[in-house]
């Protein structure tokens, strides 16, 4: 009997973008749906009545929440081709590390370079965000991937925020090609990956969304 799999998403999420990742990586096929954040679906509020966000996978019918731990349930519960987690225990503790260290750091400081007005939170949060860009770079190194060799879970983890680099550069008035031209190297390797490339939105799309969300703020 085929699996069934449900994504239930946003468009400009960069951790809906994760999932559609993953799967992509695992060829699977699934079932995409579109969510409104500001009228969620019945189905969503049924699937995540707890927190009530995106991305929500729906696998036969019982639901995973939370992009990381969704992305980690495909790396193994589909572990015949792709594996994106290192089977080495260490390695693995380092992966997840990083990970916690995208979404917990450069995710919340990059808020503040979108979302808040030009004042000092917005200074500080542009300087703090090219730190932390930097800081990935150097983990990166010389490597192809940050898994290696292979295109791994940080690699999912971090390339969906590239569709946003546009955005973060524009209200942020800087370069992420100047700063961390590695980063930006290793972007592009990453959307030469077929999984990648159809997975991720369009970086102007994602910018028209977040002036459309800054206008509807009063930041415009």
């Amino acid at each position: 009997m085929a699996d069934e799999i449900v994504l239930l998403s946003g468009w400009p999420s960069m951790f809906g973008m994760r999932v559609r990742v993953a799967l992509a990586e695992k060829g699977l096929k699934y079932e995409y749906r579109e969510e409104d954040l500001r009228n969620k679906s019945p189905l969503l509020l049924n699937m995540n009545p707890d927190h009530k966000k995106i991305p929500v996978l729906i696998h036969n019918g019982k639901p995973i929440s939370e992009s990381v731990i969704i992305v980690e349930y495909i790396d193994g519960v589909w572990n015949h081709k792709s594996p994106l987690l290192p089977t080495d225990p260490y390695q693995r503790a380092q992966a997840r590390f990083w990970v916690d260290y995208v979404d917990n750091k450069l995710y919340d400081i990059g808020k503040k370079i979108i979302w808040s007005t030009k004042g000092e939170e917005h200074e500080t949060g542009k300087k703090e965000f090219i730190e932390c860009l930097k800081l990935l770079e150097r983990e990166l190194g010389d490597k192809p991937y940050f898994g290696g060799e292979n295109f791994g879970f940080v690699d999912v983890s971090l390339v969906t925020f590239s569709c946003w680099f546009h955005t973060f550069e524009s209200y942020g008035n800087f370069s992420i090609q100047t700063e961390c031209p590695k980063l930006i190297a290793w972007t592009k390797r990453c959307l030469e990956k077929e999984s990648v490339s159809s997975s991720l939105a369009d970086p102007h799309k994602i910018h028209d969304y977040a002036w459309g969300v800054r206008k509807r703020l009063g930041i415009e």
